[in-house]
């Protein structure tokens, strides 16, 4: 692997943990490590899915399979932290349409907002960083 790829994975990765990590903060007044390194791996595939695509899939569409990712991404680490590890991160069973309390319908629309914005800084910064092509961002 290149340098410079590994240094945007280690980047982004460190990047959208962060920031997810400081939401669930903000928002729940705690986290756990493990939410890093998911919120991580979530906002590499935001970058990577507009690099695969050119940035020329319209917005709407990059949303829908960034937000299919990260719930299947919430899912599995749900059933390995939550059921498998027992450290019981979250528990969505008093949520309207869950499945198996890991993951539910609510926070897939919120998590969906979230994709917004993680494509579009994602993008951003790839291009301004690290010289990648430059995002074109379009609705239809």
């Amino acid at each position: 692997m290149k340098m410079k790829k590994l240094s945007e994975y280690l980047f982004m990765g460190a990047l959208g943990g962060t920031l997810y990590y400081m939401i669930e903060i903000i928002f729940r007044g705690y986290s756990h490590w493990s939410m890093f390194l998911l919120g991580g791996i979530c906002f590499i595939f935001f970058a990577q899915q507009g690099l695969w695509t050119k940035w020329r899939e319209p917005l709407w569409k990059q949303v829908l399979w960034s937000t299919a990712f990260v719930v299947s991404a919430e899912f599995i680490t749900g059933i390995i932290v939550n059921k498998v590890m027992g450290w019981n991160v979250w528990d969505y069973t008093d949520q309207p349409f869950h499945l198996m309390g890991q993951i539910c319908f609510p926070f897939a629309v919120l998590f969906s907002g979230l994709c917004i914005f993680g494509i579009i800084i994602s993008g951003y910064l790839l291009c301004y960083l690290y010289r990648e092509i430059k995002p074109g961002f379009h609705i239809l």
